[in-house]
C-alpha cells in the first residue's frame, strides 16, 4: 500500500471510531422517550438535563391509562401497607398481588354507602347496599279513602323523638325542637294516617269484654274492703247500663280490681267518667316476671316514672264527663321506662308478657272495658279529634316552637303553618268523614285551604319561584326554601279534598292542586343532583351549599313520585322515578 494511500484508511477508522464512540455514549446517558410518552426532557437551574414525568394530557386523572405498576408483587403475598387519602390522612390498608383493600369502616363513612356480615346456616357472607332505604311499590289505585301510600308501616309513637302518647288527648307529643314537648300538627297527622292505613290492612283485632255493664252479676270484681262498692246503672248520657265504681282516690290502697286472664291481647279499650281525684291503674307481668303498674291519672303531666315499678300517664282534668281511653300498653310500657332505662335493657327484660289485672281508684261509672289485640281505629279517630279541636281561626294549626332551617338564614318564630300539616291533616280528616260520615270532620278540612292563598310572608304558607310557580311550603320562611317531600304532601291532600268535597271547597281544592301540579312538573328536576336528591333549593334561593336529601329522604321523594304516578302517569314522573331508583343501587347520570 502506498504510504498516502495508508494516511487516508487510518484517517477513516479514525472517524468512523469517534463517531462509533459519541453514539454509545449517547445511549448510556439517556433512555430514549417512548411514542405516546408523557415523559418532557427539560433542563434543571444548572442547566443539567433532567427527565420529568408529567400527568397524561386530557385527563384529570392523576395515573392515566397505560401506566404500570413499578413493582412486581407476587400473586400470593399479602401484606399491609398505608393508603394515603387525598393527601390529608393516612388509614391502613391490605395488599394482596395488584389488589388494595380497605376497611370497610372507611369505606362506610367516604363513600356513605352501608353493609353487614349476615350468617345463614353457618355461611358467612357480606351484604353491601348503596343505600339503607327500602321503596315501597305504591297500589294499584288510590282514593281519599285507602291506604295513605305505605303508612302502614310507620309506627309514629315508636319514634325517638316521641315523648309519648298522651292519655288526656291520645296524641304524639314531640321533643324534636324543645325538650320539654309540645304537639307537632305533621306528627299528629302522620300518627292518625298510620292507624288509618294498619286497620284496613289488618282488620278488625281480636278483642275480650271485661266489662259492659250489661250483667247484673259482678262476681269478678274484688272488692278492697267493705266500704268499697260496684253496681250496675242505666246513664242518662250514654242511655246505657254502665258500672258505678265507689272506692278510695289513694294509690296506695289496692283499689277496685277486676282480673283480666289473657296473653295475646296488649291493648285496652274503656269508656269512663270521674267525679272525683280518681285514676285508673294496669298491671303488667314481664318477661322478667315481675309486675310494672301504669296509672292514668288527673294530671297535666305528660309521663313520669319512679324508676321503680310505677309509670304515670296525666290525664288533664277531664273530670265530670265521659272520655274513652284507647291505649296501647307496650308502647306505654316501654316510652315509661326510656325516661330512666336503657332501650337494649328494656328489650332485654322488660317486654310485656301479659295483663294481669286493672283497678280503679275514686268514684266515677265504667262501660265498654275491653283487651284487645290493637286499638287502630281508636288511635285514628283520636288524631282526627284533635285536629278538629285545635284548628285555629285562620284554619290552621299552628306550630308554637322556634325553627331555626338555617340559624341566622332560614328561622321561624313560634306560630307558623306548614302546608306539610295542612295537607296531611286534610287527608286524615277527609278519612275520618269518609268513616264516619260525619259533617265536621270535613268541613275542618275545607276550612284549612285558607292558608294555601295567604303568602308565607303575610303567614301563609304559599311561595312563587320566580314569581310564577305556586309552591306549598314545609316551612315558610323568607326567602323561600322549597321543601320536596313536605310540597307533595300538600298536594296529596289537596287531591283527597277534591276528590271528596262539593260545591265551592271543590273547586278551591281543585285550582290549588292543579297549580301545584304544575310547578311540580316544572320544577323536579331541579332536585335531581345525579346521584341523589336535593331536600330543598337553598343554594338556589339563598346561595349557600346544596342540603342532600338522606336515603329515607330520598326514598320517601321516590314514593310519594310513585304514588303520584296513580294519580297522574305524566311522563315526567316516570322518567324521573326510573333515575332515582338507579342511584339507590349508586348509578350516576352521565357526565361530560
Amino acid at each position: 500500500m502506498r504510504p498516502s494511500q495508508a494516511i487516508k484508511f487510518v484517517f477513516m477508522v479514525g472517524i468512523v471510531s469517534c463517531l462509533i464512540t459519541i453514539c454509545f455514549w449517547s445511549t448510556c446517558a439517556t433512555r430514549p422517550l417512548e411514542v405516546g410518552s408523557e415523559d418532557r426532557a427539560e433542563y434543571d437551574s444548572q442547566g443539567n438535563f433532567i427527565l420529568t414525568k408529567y400527568h397524561k394530557r386530557g385527563t384529570n386523572s392523576i395515573n392515566g391509562a397505560g401506566v404500570e405498576s413499578m413493582q412486581v408483587i407476587h400473586p400470593d403475598e399479602y401484606h399491609e401497607l398505608e393508603c394515603n387519602i387525598n393527601s390529608e390522612t393516612t388509614i391502613k390498608c391490605r395488599r394482596e398481588g395488584n389488589e388494595i383493600y380497605m376497611p370497610f369502616s372507611f369505606i362506610k363513612n367516604y363513600f356513605e354507602v352501608f353493609g353487614e356480615v349476615q350468617e345463614t346456616d353457618g355461611y358467612e357472607r357480606f351484604e353491601f347496599h348503596h343505600s339503607n332505604s327500602i321503596v315501597h311499590p305504591p297500589r294499584p289505585t288510590y282514593t281519599p279513602g285507602s291506604v295513605f301510600m305505605a303508612f302502614d308501616y310507620y309506627n309514629v309513637e315508636n319514634r325517638d323523638r316521641v315523648k309519648c302518647v298522651t292519655a288526656s288527648e291520645g296524641v304524639p307529643i314531640t321533643t324534636q325542637w324543645n325538650k320539654d314537648g309540645y304537639h307537632y300538627p305533621i306528627q299528629v297527622a302522620q300518627y292518625g294516617l298510620s292507624h288509618h292505613a294498619k286497620h284496613i290492612v289488618n282488620g278488625d283485632p281480636d278483642q275480650i269484654v271485661l266489662e259492659d255493664g250489661e250483667e247484673d252479676n259482678l262476681s269478678d270484681w274484688v272488692m278492697p274492703d267493705k266500704k268499697s262498692q260496684v253496681k250496675t246503672d242505666r246513664d242518662a248520657d250514654k242511655k246505657t247500663r254502665v258500672v258505678e265504681f265507689l272506692t278510695s282516690d289513694s294509690l296506695h290502697t289496692k283499689g277496685i280490681t277486676i282480673v283480666a286472664a289473657d296473653k295475646n291481647n296488649k291493648c285496652i279499650i274503656m269508656d269512663v267518667k270521674f267525679v272525683t281525684n280518681g285514676s285508673v291503674t294496669v298491671v303488667v307481668e314481664l318477661t322478667s316476671g315481675e309486675t310494672m303498674n301504669i296509672h292514668y291519672v288527673f294530671t297535666n303531666n305528660y309521663i313520669s316514672f319512679d324508676g321503680k315499678s310505677n309509670i304515670y300517664y296525666g290525664m288533664g282534668e277531664r273530670r265530670t264527663h265521659w272520655m274513652r281511653l284507647a291505649r296501647d300498653l307496650k308502647f306505654d310500657l316501654m316510652k315509661g321506662l326510656l325516661l330512666k332505662v336503657r332501650l337494649d335493657k328494656i328489650k332485654e327484660s322488660y317486654g310485656l308478657t301479659r295483663v294481669k289485672e286493672i283497678k280503679f281508684h275514686g268514684h266515677g261509672w265504667l262501660d265498654n272495658l275491653t283487651l284487645s289485640y290493637s286499638v287502630h281505629v281508636e288511635q285514628f279517630y283520636d288524631a282526627a279529634n284533635w285536629l278538629v279541636q285545635h284548628q285555629d281561626q285562620r284554619g290552621g294549626w299552628p306550630i308554637m316552637v322556634q325553627r331555626r332551617v338555617v340559624t341566622g338564614i332560614l328561622e321561624l318564630s313560634p306560630g307558623w303553618y306548614s302546608a306539610m300539616g295542612q295537607g296531611q291533616a286534610m287527608s286524615v280528616l277527609v278519612r275520618a268523614y269518609l268513616d264516619s260520615k260525619d259533617d265536621k270532620y270535613l268541613q275542618v278540612a275545607i276550612n284549612a285551604l285558607n292558608l294555601f292563598e295567604v303568602d308565607s310572608s303575610q303567614g301563609g304558607v304559599r311561595a312563587k319561584f320566580l314569581g310564577q310557580f305556586d309552591w306549598y311550603e314545609e316551612y315558610p320562611t323568607t326567602p323561600s326554601s322549597f321543601v320536596l317531600n313536605g310540597f307533595i304532601y300538600s298536594l296529596l291532600g289537596l287531591y283527597d279534598l277534591k276528590e271528596t268535597a262539593s260545591g265551592a271547597g271543590k273547586e278551591r281544592a281543585e285550582r290549588l292542586y292543579n297549580s301545584g301540579m304544575k310547578s311540580l312538573k316544572a320544577m323536579i328536576g331541579m332536585y335531581d343532583s345525579g346521584c341523589g336528591t336535593f331536600y330543598d333549593l337553598r343554594h338556589i334561593t339563598v346561595g349557600i351549599e346544596p342540603n342532600r336529601a338522606r336515603w329515607d329522604y330520598h326514598t320517601t321523594h321516590i314514593n310519594q313520585l310513585l304514588q303520584l304516578m296513580i294519580i297522574d302517569d305524566d311522563e315526567i314522573f316516570k322518567t324521573t322515578v326510573q333515575r332515582w331508583l338507579g342511584y339507590l343501587k349508586g348509578k350516576k347520570s352521565r357526565h361530560n
